[in-house]
């Protein structure tokens, strides 16, 4: 039996790595766009930054793939799938016959539509060549400014700041990751940015970059004007959908798979940030790992439902920790919200409760109690006793 996987990021190589770990005999082919074999996205931060050394970027050593006898075919990516023949078709013309395909192509940059986007010195950064390109077109007499404020886009510009650039961070909300927190954390975390020297600037919709040929400014809606030397845009991603959508696979926002997993062709699955469950594309890691495992393991038979994944976030930001859980942005007026702030410390706390069991939680300057809270979450355990006292430096979670 053959399993050809679309895709050599995190989902698609859990998936062989899984399938492996049961079964040697299955043959496992994985076709991948980029040049390089699998390394964890968050490692082009530290490659950036001047931190990680390019060797150590890869998750597993060279010999890995041969050791576990995974075909890596790289830089040769699908571009055609034809369903009714179990056929995959590559960009060198190569057509390949699969029993199963796993679907684990993942996502790309999105840039908005802003006037002068194709400009020289316009970035994005997904891959490592992406991150070779920028580095190479940056000095220490450039200033770069990253167009947006969430996750990618902040600690991007605390790679570039370590290389000795100026940088400016501006985002189009109100306030930084407004995905993973509230009004109140952001206004914390960007006080502790901005003592790093990198200014942040907020409320702002690019509208054009300026230059001829090559940028020279950021223009935005209402008419204000920056300088910059080069624009990197951290707008978020989108799922690869086209070669499903092409080969007449269901598709919205993202390619729909069920709750096993599969896709309107049965002997098609997928799993990563290409796929679209109950409605939701989540584009996180833990969603990432979570389906992968999944359908490794109803590929192998060991069926399985995929209930989701709850939004988790446990992490440095530009160096600082970071923990968002669950519901932090809560529209039923049952939720209560409870909350403890340091702003000389650079800490702020919030738990939302609904029911009497917490199920949002947001934790900025330090990891204490993140285990235990987290552990309150996954297990729903009853807090309305107490719920006022819980971000206490001092609360004994053993009563609980």
């Amino acid at each position: 039996m053959r399993v050809i996987i679309v895709g050599n990021g995190l989902a698609g190589t859990i998936v062989a790595k899984t399938i492996r770990e049961q079964d040697r005999k299955v043959i496992i082919d994985i076709f991948a766009e980029e040049r390089f074999p699998y390394y964890p996205r968050p490692n082009l931060i530290g490659f950036l930054a001047g931190d990680l050394e390019f060797e150590k970027m890869f998750a597993f050593p060279e010999e890995w793939y041969s050791e576990q006898n995974i075909n890596v075919h790289l830089a040769e990516p699908v571009t055609r799938i034809i369903p009714g023949l179990n056929q995959i078709e590559t960009e060198g013309g190569n057509k390949e016959k699969y029993d199963f395909l796993i679907l684990a192509s993942g996502s790309q940059p999105f840039v908005p539509a802003i006037k002068g986007s194709d400009k020289l010195g316009v970035f994005t950064l997904k891959t490592l060549d992406d991150a070779f390109e920028l580095m190479a077109y940056i000095d220490d007499d450039r200033r770069v400014s990253v167009i947006g404020g969430g996750l990618l886009g902040l600690e991007t510009a605390r790679a570039i700041k370590w290389r000795g650039v100026d940088v400016e961070v501006v985002e189009f909300f109100s306030h930084l990751l407004p995905r993973q927190l509230d009004r109140q954390g952001a206004s914390v975390l960007k006080s502790q940015i901005e003592k790093m020297g990198i200014k942040v600037s907020l409320g702002l919709a690019c509208e054009e970059v300026l230059g001829q040929g090559r940028v020279t400014g950021l223009r935005f809606k209402g008419g204000q004007e920056i300088k910059t030397d080069a624009a990197l845009v951290a707008a978020g991603v989108r799922p690869n959908i086209r070669i499903a959508q092409e080969a007449g696979l269901e598709v919205d926002r993202g390619l729909i798979v069920n709750d096993y997993l599969q896709t309107s062709v049965p002997d098609i699955m997928g799993a990563g940030d290409v796929i679209q469950h109950a409605g939701r594309v989540y584009g996180i890691i833990p969603a990432s790992f979570n389906q992968a495992r999944i359908v490794a393991q109803n590929f192998m038979g060991q069926i399985k439902k995929y209930e989701g994944t709850i939004p988790s976030n446990t992490l440095k930001v530009v160096g600082i920790d970071l923990t968002s859980i669950g519901v932090v942005h809560p529209e039923d007026k049952s939720c209560e919200e409870f909350r403890r702030e340091d702003q000389k410390q650079g800490i702020y706390k919030k738990i939302v409760v609904r029911n009497g069991k917490v199920c949002g939680f947001i934790c900025i300057g330090t990891k204490k109690n993140v285990s235990e809270i987290s552990q309150l979450i996954s297990q729903k355990v009853n807090v309305e006793k107490w719920k006022e006292s819980l971000l206490d430096d001092d609360f004994d979670y053993s009563v609980i």
